[in-house]
């Protein structure tokens, strides 16, 4: 064993099939900003989220030879969205590992969706940061999405929100919707996110929260949405 590794972050980086050079990477993925103001996993978290999307989409376009645009990206959207990845995430049992202050650990934070999904894309751009190779990545990310994209159909995924939202306005040659965030509420250990949805067939912009960026957008798309289906009666 190598100098300074715990027996749990062995046992991690065995579930990960990773093996890190550098354990710092790893041990930052796994640090939550309530536990660390500056050597936290948000940084981190930013660049798994593209590495991850473009391994998956990289994956559907080869598995899917005939599928259209559309159905590429409600797949896309079904595998990276903070649902399923905090299901990839329990199933690596980082939740055990993640490195949170009182107020998260009092909150229950290791069990919460956001906070996983978040450290799931972490610790994937530690993964690429330590290895510098974008295949170690792929294989990462497609054997801990094993059992997802198994059962993958093409013509059997619910559309989200924000999908339904984009392809009704794509029909009609109009301005995609722009999702801004408004305003950030809570302590670290309980924040709610205020999104905007400015849509441009409707006069205000539409508000969404969530304990996360992504499920604010999704309630703003489905509010949206129903003003739409409102104004369009």
């Amino acid at each position: 064993m190598q100098p300074n590794i715990r027996e749990a972050e062995v046992r991690l980086q065995e579930r990960l099939g990773y093996s890190f050079r550098q354990m710092e990477t790893l041990r930052q993925a796994l640090t939550h900003r309530s536990a660390s103001g500056r050597h936290n996993n948000e940084r981190l978290e930013f660049l798994g989220d593209s590495i991850l999307s473009m391994v998956i989409a990289e994956y559907l376009y080869g598995r899917f030879p005939q599928a259209q645009e559309g159905s590429l990206t409600r797949l896309r959207a079904s595998l990276v969205k903070e649902e399923t990845l905090a299901e990839v995430a329990r199933r690596l049992e980082l939740g055990a590992e993640l490195h949170l202050g009182q107020g998260e650990i009092r909150s229950g934070g290791f069990r919460r969706d956001s906070l996983l999904a978040d450290a799931l894309e972490a610790v994937l751009a530690a993964v690429y940061l330590d290895s510098d190779d974008l295949a170690v990545c792929r294989n990462c990310v497609l054997n801990w999405f094993a059992p997802q994209l198994s059962t993958l159909q093409p013509d059997h995924v619910r559309k989200d929100a924000k999908t339904c939202l984009q392809e009704w306005l794509q029909a009609r040659h109009l301005d995609l919707p722009v999702y801004q965030l408004h305003a950030v509420d809570g302590q670290s250990h309980e924040q709610t996110f205020i999104v905007q949805c400015h849509v441009v067939v409707l006069p205000e912009p539409v508000q969404g929260q969530g304990h996360s960026r992504r499920r604010a957008e999704q309630v703003a798309a489905e509010a949206a949405l129903q003003q739409i289906k409102v104004s369009q009666a």
